[in-house]
């Protein structure tokens, strides 16, 4: 890679890692880049993946308050979430290349629409959360840090477990706007604010991007020859540089951009790396 290329993921990096904090699919930022580049769809899906992760926990450290505050929900979905991530990156590894190239586009397409449906979502949460604040038939609380503590703990039942699991899955394989799939579950299962909820997506994001690298890396070093390896150590080194950085500012710079101007760069990218693979598949765009 030249100086310029770098510098490209450099940037993407810092603002993927910023968008991930804040809102989430920092993927669709990065991952054009990558496809762009002419990097091939699993390589640039796994080396991202993994340079993503320093940004990950970065980002779940700059909300560990609000994740103290519910940590009782965490012994139930961080195993969800690393049994999903293992599922998901299995079936990366294992199904033939040709197939990823063919689900991309679509999953690609699935996360443009989170991302534009995520406005509406999250307003509808908020909504539904603020009725159920003020439900008379609600009892009056003792310590409110006690009671909302116990309140998210006792909200995490079977149809939580099992939506976070998927997400998983869905995270192992793809990476790609999972951070908004968990806001949108979390929102309406998870008894917590939307600030608690966004640190505990941030977390579980992490975990499954963690538990993923683990089996690419015994997958590429163990079961693979030297030549059909998939992961670019460089672009993993420079994506994490920039998603560290991006995480720990992420708070700071997402909070004062835009959403729109948030949604539409990554509307734009990702429409970008569906024409690419689109064109790659049929020779059409």
């Amino acid at each position: 890679m030249g100086i310029g290329l770098v510098l490209l993921i450099l940037v993407a990096a810092v603002w993927a890692g910023a968008i991930n904090t804040v809102v989430g699919s920092g993927t669709l930022v990065t991952f054009p880049v990558l496809v762009a580049m002419g990097v091939p769809p699993v390589s640039a899906t796994v080396s991202n993946a993994m340079g993503l992760i320093a940004g990950n926990f970065t980002g779940a450290w700059g909300y560990r308050r609000e994740i103290l505050q519910v940590r009782s929900v965490l012994a139930k979905l961080v195993p969800a979430s690393f049994v999903g991530g293992v599922i998901g990156a299995a079936l990366l590894i294992m199904l033939p290349e040709e197939v990823f190239g063919k689900v991309a586009p679509v999953l690609i397409l699935v996360s443009l629409l989170m991302v534009i449906a995520q406005p509406r979502l999250a307003a509808w949460i908020k909504r539904r959360k603020t009725e159920e604040a003020a439900d008379p038939e609600t009892p009056s609380p003792g310590d409110p840090a006690e009671t909302a503590a116990q309140k998210a703990a006792d909200s995490v039942g079977w149809p939580l477990i099992v939506l976070v699991f998927l997400a998983g899955i869905y995270g192992g394989y793809f990476v790609a706007a999972q951070g908004i799939l968990l806001m949108g579950i979390m929102g309406i299962f998870l008894a917590a604010t939307m600030q608690q909820a966004n640190g505990v997506k941030n977390l579980l994001v992490a975990f499954v991007n963690l538990t993923a690298a683990i089996s690419y890396v015994v997958v590429d070093y163990v079961l693979r020859d030297p030549d059909d390896r998939v992961i670019l150590w460089g672009i993993v080194l420079v994506i994490a540089v920039g998603s560290t950085l991006g995480g720990l500012i992420g708070a700071w710079v997402g909070r004062r951009l835009s959403p729109v101007v948030l949604r539409s760069i990554i509307i734009v990218l990702g429409l970008v790396a569906l024409a690419v693979m689109l064109n790659n598949l049929f020779g059409i765009v």
